[in-house]
């Protein structure tokens, strides 16, 4: 029927109610994502993109970044319902669940450090360490560690006896190894990246160790985590979020002016900045979930072996729902 000055007075009403309405109804409100990360932490790097390209709002979230000092702070503040999401890996989510805590991750990196000697170093495999000074960031029960020592054992060495083994602060090693203190260092990715980019060079890196342990793939060292109640509470929220943390993904992935302007947040430039990209990019999670999951599984058996209940808790398997939505 078309709408002019002989249109009955009751649809004229009708279209003027609906113009009202839509002129007055709210838009659907952005449901804020609390993230609680390390203030200088490398995930930094990924929400500083979210937030400067407004990934966030194209899915209709707003990502509010919260500081924490520490891993355990962060860890707290998931716990007592102060954060919605924070970043920490799958044996953690393992422990919390098997304890009845419903956690659960999505991948964020598989990005993992290495075992680093200067490019000059006479070590050129596991069994030249012997008697050597190795410095460990992370403490004895870093999974990255335990799975060398694994690798190690199947090749007949035990890293524990004969060596001289420094823990430490990662940034301390760091230092050390450049000073020459040391004769190799287990460091996490971004401090190897650095002293790659220093002329250093990895003599093996926890992904390699982890592929001759029985992984068929990179397995994500670490994991968005959340509460599973609250992402069935907020399912827009959780699927704005990973589809924004994606985006970010794909741009650091391909963009190297995108880099360029994070450089002042990472704190590098030139070859040092150049690496870092390139190790990054190389631990963006490009497999499906259920997959890792069951490399996570099959390295689970190997940790529960060689670090015991004080690393992996009461369970003797990887909790079902470590990863989100694999069983």
């Amino acid at each position: 029927m078309k709408i002019g000055k002989s249109a009955p007075r009751g649809v004229l009403l009708s279209l003027a109610s609906l113009l009202a309405l839509l002129i007055t109804q709210p838009l659907q409100a952005a449901e804020t994502v609390r993230v609680g990360v390390l203030k200088f932490g490398t995930v930094n790097w990924e929400l500083d993109t979210i937030k400067q390209h407004k990934f966030d709002e194209a899915h209709g979230i707003d990502v509010d970044i919260r500081f924490f000092a520490s891993e355990d702070a962060t860890n707290v503040a998931m716990m007592a319902g102060d954060v919605d999401v924070i970043v920490s890996d799958w044996l953690w989510v393992s422990r919390q669940r098997a304890s009845g805590v419903d956690l659960t991750m999505v991948p964020y990196s598989t990005a993992v450090g290495a075992l680093m000697v200067p490019m000059d170093s006479p070590i050129q495999r596991l069994s030249d360490l012997k008697g050597k000074k190795i410095g460990v960031a992370g403490g004895p029960l870093d999974k990255s560690w335990l799975l060398i020592q694994g690798l190690a054992k199947q090749e007949g060495i035990d890293l524990l006896a004969g060596n001289d083994i420094a823990y430490g602060a990662p940034p301390l090693l760091a230092e050390k190894a450049q000073q020459g203190e040391l004769d190799a260092v287990l460091n996490f990715w971004h401090y190897c990246a650095r002293l790659e980019a220093k002329g250093f060079r990895r003599l093996i890196s926890t992904n390699e160790a982890a592929t001759a342990l029985g992984a068929t793939g990179t397995v994500s060292a670490l994991g968005y985590i959340f509460h599973d109640s609250w992402a069935d509470a907020h399912p827009r929220a959780i699927e704005g979020f990973i589809a924004a943390s994606g985006d970010a993904k794909a741009l650091l992935g391909t963009s190297d002016a995108e880099w360029l302007r994070l450089a002042p947040v990472i704190k590098a430039e030139g070859p040092e900045l150049t690496v870092l990209r390139d190790r990054y990019r190389e631990g963006i999670p490009n497999r499906p979930v259920a997959d890792e999951a069951a490399d996570a599984a099959r390295l689970y058996a190997v940790l529960e072996d060689l670090g015991g209940e004080k690393l992996v808790g009461p369970s003797e398997v990887l909790a079902p729902g470590t990863f989100w939505g694999v069983e």
